[in-house]
């Protein structure tokens, strides 16, 4: 099968990071993503899920909140949704 050459620009500490941590299993970047190719093609799509498990900021505050909330002894707790309508005038 011929082969064709690719110019990919990418930013050059990944170009780095990626090489570096290809070599220790002796792979090259030609070789990762030949391999990645093949997986788009087997799987008829993206290899992987492109859904990221990182909460954006707005999501990290919130959680972070919730957290320091839920540890706060001072802070008054429901135990069931008929005392939250209560607390929330509701």
């Amino acid at each position: 099968m011929p082969s064709v050459n690719l110019r990919i620009p990418t930013d050059d500490v990944v170009r780095r990071d990626s090489e570096r941590i290809l070599a220790e299993p002796g792979l090259t970047m030609t070789s990762a993503v030949n391999i990645f190719q093949r997986a788009v093609v087997r799987e008829n799509g993206m290899p992987f899920s492109l859904n990221s498990d990182v909460p954006n900021a707005e999501t990290a505050a919130a959680i972070r909140e919730g957290r320091r909330l839920a540890d706060d002894p001072g802070v008054k707790g429901c135990s069931d949704i008929g005392e939250l309508r209560k607390a929330l005038g509701a």
